[in-house]
């Protein structure tokens, strides 16, 4: 579990070839690094992996081919800058809203300026969004500032720039999202 909350924003150091169909993808982020084990999740750019080996301010993540399928991840690079995040631990407290870094959908930037992004979501993840409710963008937590019939907006604070990689974001850029779980849970217990 995460909160959306980015800590760190790490580099891509290496994209192997893994096993099977799926890749090994190798980030610098030292201070993520220090507190992770082997086994331990991290959220990038909202995916949840899970930590595979830890050394010298790098981790390595397996990413399976529907991991691959399901968000941005297949595409990275050696030197992207990716959004790190570790799990939630007991007692810390919850800043953004619960995410899971299960990726619902990779969406596509419509519109990047000085207010923030417009952003358009695969059509089956519109249902999920209200305004003023919460979504996960690249592993952000980020509160819909108004809803269209094929997008929505979010603005971006300063300090959010500053801390992840929304900043550098542009008009065609891929984004992985996430959308509420409760509101997946509510349509799932409705449909019984």
């Amino acid at each position: 579990m995460f909160t959306g909350i980015v800590r760190e924003v790490g580099t891509v150091e290496a994209v192997e070839a893994g096993a099977g169909e799926g890749v090994r993808v190798v980030v610098r982020a030292p201070g993520t690094a220090a507190a992770t084990g082997v086994g331990d999740s991290v959220a990038v750019n909202g995916v949840c992996l899970t930590a595979v080996a830890v050394a010298d301010g790098t981790l390595a993540f397996d990413a399976v081919p529907e991991t691959l399928r399901r968000s941005s991840l297949g595409r990275l690079r050696d030197g992207a800058r990716v959004n790190v995040e570790a799990a939630l631990r007991a007692g810390e407290p919850l800043g953004g809203h619960l995410v899971q870094g299960h990726v619902d959908g990779v969406g596509r930037v419509g519109r990047a300026d000085a207010e923030g992004l417009e952003i358009e979501p695969p059509a089956e993840l519109l249902r999920y969004l209200v305004e003023k409710g919460s979504v996960t963008v690249e592993g952000v937590s980020l509160t819909i500032a108004a809803l269209g019939e094929d997008a929505f907006s979010v603005a971006l604070i300063p300090h959010t720039r500053e801390q992840t990689t929304l900043g550098a974001l542009r008009e065609g850029d891929e984004v992985n999202l996430e959308v509420d779980v409760l509101a997946k849970h509510v349509e799932r217990l409705l449909q019984r």
